[in-house]
């Protein structure tokens, strides 16, 4: 098949997140389909961004030909990112015409955090006859309305609910990362025959041969930690208001007297100020490094004892959550402190860890003593039993074939 993704925020693992797109595009062109991604040239989530200039950009990346489409920086949520979304949007638009000649795709899939990707998508869809594709990430608008305390009634999220229920009624297929959704869609419109669950994944080559070596900064941390006795608890990823991470420092402080430290690796909107957190409260047990490439995560996980992942008590997380770092860590074998609240749990599905309340320090610290505690062969039995389930369930030659075969069960 002639597969065209339109994600805003596709990335690669040489200009960093969202890593989806790329590792579901590189398998189905591994099994002999053409992938063009149609992507933004500026995303917050990217560490690097691609070098484009004042016109869309072609480039090939690991067989997948991606099409950059120009948009303007931002920072943060406001305006700035509007205005990004409504240019990627605008330029898309006005190019589907152009990219039906050039790709003449079978399947076209709306990817995009945001909803309203749905009608560029379907333009290209309906001139190239083609299969459309809705593939939810969150559930918009409700995620800003439960998360951020946005108002039903502002203009951008009427705009984002009027998309998500035209998606629901005219996608052939809507393809969901998050796996309690059925009763909410079906609200919104969408006949349930149309939907299918694929979760976030691992690619199995990141985690063959001999990883990267670490960055010395971070490889002194953990060495340090080591001369002391401590274990090592460990966090890589994004550091913002949903990952609860101000809970995890409100735990380290209960935890000064445990022969723990806490070492993050990672950027995101609230770095400066959790670093500003530990050095005004004198929180010695925590270390806040800078982002490590991708292909040192493998070695970064070696090196812990234990994995913390941390969400907000809200009720989005009712529907489900597919959090991808916390596919990492299962695969690392390394067990889970997992403090959460939602429809459902790989933690304590596999059982390679400890499942806690949200927003709990008490219950952070009291979990991450418990696991602590442990002997060396419990938390490693522990973590194998997650890597077992991610290599059943959740890498992506399997969650690939599983998002075509969902494409090509509809009627």
């Amino acid at each position: 098949m002639n597969i065209l993704y339109l994600n805003h925020y596709a990335g690669s693992p040489a200009l960093g997140m969202e890593y989806r797109p790329y590792y579901l595009a590189r398998e189905w062109v591994r099994a002999g389909h053409r992938v063009t991604m149609v992507a933004a040239s500026y995303s917050h989530v990217r560490a690097r961004q691609p070098e484009v200039g004042d016109q869309p950009k072609a480039e090939a990346i690991d067989g997948i030909d991606y099409r950059w489409f120009p948009t303007p920086p931002y920072q943060g949520n406001g305006l700035g990112r509007v205005k990004n979304i409504w240019a990627f949007l605008r330029r898309v638009w006005a190019a589907a015409g152009t990219l039906v000649r050039d790709m003449r795709p079978d399947l076209v899939i709306a990817s995009s955090t945001y909803p309203m990707d749905i009608w560029v998508a379907r333009r290209i869809a309906r001139k190239a006859g083609a299969r459309l594709v809705y593939e939810v990430h969150d559930l918009w608008p409700l995620s800003p309305i439960e998360l951020s305390g946005m108002s039903r009634r502002h203009p951008f999220i009427m705009l984002c609910q009027y998309a998500e229920d035209t998606a629901y009624r005219t996608a052939d297929v809507v393809v969901s990362m998050l796996p309690k959704v059925h009763d909410y869609m079906a609200s919104r419109g969408l006949a349930l025959h149309k939907l299918a669950i694929v979760p976030n994944g691992i690619t199995l080559d990141e985690w063959q041969g001999e990883p990267q070596p670490l960055r010395s900064d971070v490889e002194a941390a953990l060495r340090v930690a080591r001369d002391a006795g401590r274990k090592v608890v460990g966090y890589a990823g994004s550091h913002g208001l949903p990952n609860a991470l101000d809970t995890l420092l409100d735990a380290a402080a209960l935890l000064r007297d445990a022969p723990l430290q806490i070492v993050m690796v990672g950027d995101g909107h609230e770095k400066q100020r959790l670093a500003q957190r530990v050095q005004r409260e004198g929180l010695a047990n925590v270390t806040m490094l800078t982002p490590i490439p991708k292909a040192q995560i493998p070695s970064f996980l070696a090196a812990i004892d234990m994995a913390y992942i941390g969400w907000q008590r809200v009720p989005i997380y009712r529907f489900g959550i597919a959090p991808n770092k916390l596919m990492d860590y299962m695969m690392a074998s390394v067990p889970v402190l997992h403090s959460v609240e939602a429809g459902n749990d790989p933690v304590a599905e596999a059982g390679c860890g400890v499942t806690v309340a949200p927003e709990s320090p008490q219950a952070v610290a009291e979990g991450l003593r418990r696991l602590a505690a442990m002997s060396d062969g419990q938390r490693r039995e522990m973590g194998q039993r997650g890597r077992a389930f991610v290599l059943a369930h959740h890498t992506y030659p399997v969650l690939a074939q599983r998002f075509l075969q969902a494409c090509a069960a509809q009627p």
